[in-house]
């Protein structure tokens, strides 16, 4: 019995050797295993994670705003507040008067071509007057209306029940980006471009308070502007503000040369009535940005598209005024500065993301929703991130399928384009794909593509 047991340790012995030497081989045919990425963190906790667990608003910001919503005793507020959603959400750009001349001129045509077919005498002058109010009465049947949002007292409280917790999951999934990624940032000062109810300013309290020492909060909205004070004293006109060094304007700081740490502006591009004054916007912001540019708007086909309006003013136009010669470059959430192949490949469906929260009317219960919203962040200098060590990493623009043994992850990659990557422990590395397992839509991956792999791209 000793024999077979020690022949059997000997065995044993002998067969660890060979899976530990198949191992080694195996990490030097995939460089990819000998990259430390993680840098210890678990896998699940991996560098390329951005998303964030269920968010809720700061119990301060909870409680001054249902005392707010209490005191406004605002009719019908559930109804009301839903109303406005949807309507936010389904809101669409005013159409520019470019097009609309063209689609005038078109349909004219069109009217004019089918009554010259008729056959008999045509008095024109006549014909031209019913020809020029078929076009009138069917551009107005057809054109969206866009219309500016108004806010009195009562519908800022109106507004703030509807997209308080919403928008303020979406600002700190986005700004959680750049604490992440770029932990030694430390801004000093902020300016919010159609600051709202301040949800930016509550959101950069909670991450860089300690270095913070002024943030400049725009609104056009005096009303708005006083709601969102009535929310950092906890609706007390006496008491002091959560945190201080918070101003409160209806127009920007006139001066050009006047820049900002951080500059943001957050759902605040869809309430510009037209292309030219929203490219303005972006160029003064820009102006007025020394380090990052964060612009936040819904995830829906308007609100990606806009962005990516901001992203080409900044990456291809030449501004008139110059201060600061540094060019923009993008941060997040591309990992290139090609033409978003979401436009081009799949134009119906946004970039767009999402964040879990629990709303306004639910403190104390375990209601969750959902923000989707599309981002975009341009930054000043263009270092490349600590955690990546060189690396490439493509951005998850899905959820990802968690299937036996395989992952299906289908991301948008730094050569511009969207790829969809059957991640395996054999193909990418144990640590790639139980990273993948953990991540989630909005994250990025650490996937290296080998040369033989076989890569299904999301364009076929």
């Amino acid at each position: 019995m000793a024999s077979r047991s020690y022949g059997a340790c000997v065995l044993c012995r002998r067969a660890a050797a060979v899976k530990l030497t198949c191992r080694g081989m195996s990490a030097a045919a995939n460089p990819q295993m000998q990259v430390d990425f993680l840098k210890g963190v678990p896998h699940r906790k991996h560098p390329g994670v951005t998303n964030l667990k269920t968010l809720r608003l700061p119990e301060e910001l909870q409680i001054a705003a249902q005392s707010i919503i209490h005191r406004a005793q605002v009719s019908r507020l559930a109804e009301r507040a839903h109303k406005l959603t949807n309507y936010l959400w389904s809101r669409k750009r005013a159409v520019e008067d470019r097009t609309l001349r063209q689609t005038a001129a078109s349909l004219e045509k069109e009217l004019w071509e089918k009554a010259m077919r008729k056959v008999g005498d045509i008095d024109e002058q006549l014909l031209e007057d019913r020809i020029r109010k078929k076009v009138f009465k069917e551009l107005k049947r057809t054109t969206y209306h866009w219309s500016p949002m108004k806010y009195d007292e009562e519908m800022g409280v109106v507004y703030m029940a509807a997209r308080l917790a919403g928008g303020y999951a979406a600002v700190r999934r986005v700004l959680n980006e750049i604490k992440k990624r770029d932990p030694s940032f430390a801004p000093q000062t902020l300016l919010d471009f159609g600051s709202g109810l301040g949800t930016v300013a509550w959101v950069s309290q909670a991450y860089w308070g300690d270095s913070l020492k002024e943030m400049v909060c725009v609104d056009s909205s005096g009303p708005m502007n006083i709601l969102a004070e009535r929310l950092l004293k906890g609706d007390d006109e006496r008491a002091e503000p959560h945190f201080k060094h918070v101003y409160f304007r209806q127009f920007l700081p006139l001066s050009p040369k006047v820049q900002f740490d951080l500059v943001t502006a957050a759902f605040t591009l869809s309430e510009l009535p037209n292309v030219k004054d929203r490219e303005e916007a972006v160029f003064t912001l820009w102006r007025k940005t020394s380090s990052y540019l964060v612009l936040v708007e819904n995830g829906t086909k308007e609100g990606h598209q806009m962005l990516m309006e901001a992203r080409d003013t900044l990456l291809k136009k030449q501004e008139k005024i110059v201060h600061d010669s540094r060019p923009a470059s993008v941060f997040a959430p591309c990992s290139h500065e090609f033409m978003c192949p979401k436009l081009v490949n799949d134009p119906v469906t946004p970039c767009n993301f999402l964040q879990q929260y629990h709303p306004l009317h639910s403190p104390g219960h375990h209601e969750r929703q959902t923000e989707k919203f599309s981002y975009l962040i341009m930054s000043r200098t263009k270092a490349a991130d600590a955690e990546t060590d060189g690396m490439d990493w493509g951005r998850l623009i899905a959820p990802v399928l968690r299937r036996t043994r395989h992952v299906h992850c289908h991301m948008c990659y730094p050569d511009g384009q969207l790829q969809h990557k059957v991640v395996t422990a054999k193909k990418h590395s144990r640590d790639v794909y139980r990273c993948a397992r953990s991540a989630d839509w909005g994250d990025r991956m650490p996937i290296i593509q080998k040369p033989e792999e076989d890569v299904h791209s999301d364009s076929e």
